[in-house]
């Protein structure tokens, strides 16, 4: 039951993953379902950059990289983490937005659209049994330097996947009756 699904979905960071790697076909079925998300006038934003292989040792040193050079006083454990969260992960996903040219959308709405095209992956990896989580650091904003992006493409972020061993926590949210004000 979908339901059931979307509460079991959880954060699982390249800490946790093993060593087990991910199936093209299984990033395929991933990626097929992040295609079906909503999305206003059909422009269809999303965009995908897989990066596995030697790639994400790439993704590691560049990111690490850039953040030394931007940062006044770097942390070297921070420098550390974003050279081996690539290389921990069975996939790394480059979640990027591509901005309709003629602008018939507020970009929010197109921001949104990719948000959902991500939890649709989310989802898909929670039921095949594959850890991820969406992690967007400032350093985003500099992607266009190792990616390939078209004008009016931004990077959001990066989707890590891995597989993982053992049960994940049970997570606990305040109750919606205090989120929500009925108006009649």
């Amino acid at each position: 039951m979908i339901f059931d699904l979307i509460k079991k979905r959880r954060s699982v960071f390249p800490v946790q993953y093993s060593d087990k790697p991910i199936a093209k076909t299984d990033i395929e079925r991933i990626l097929e379902a992040a295609n079906w998300a909503p999305t206003h006038k059909k422009t269809e934003p999303w965009r995908f950059k897989v990066i596995q292989g030697d790639k994400k040792a790439e993704l590691g040193e560049f990111l690490s990289n850039t953040y030394i050079d931007i940062t006044p006083k770097p942390k070297q454990s921070k420098s550390k983490k974003l050279i081996e969260n690539p290389k921990k992960a069975g996939a790394v996903i480059a979640i990027c937005m591509q901005r309709d040219v003629k602008e018939s959308i507020p970009e929010w709405e197109e921001v949104a659209a990719t948000a959902m095209a991500v939890q649709n992956m989310w989802l898909c990896c929670t039921e095949m049994g594959i850890g991820c989580y969406w992690s967007s650091p400032g350093l985003i904003k500099y992607m266009d330097e190792f990616l390939p992006m078209d004008e009016g493409e931004k990077c959001l972020g990066f989707f890590y996947m891995g597989y993982y061993d053992g049960e994940l926590p049970e997570q606990t949210r305040k109750r919606i009756s205090e989120k929500v004000i009925w108006m009649k």
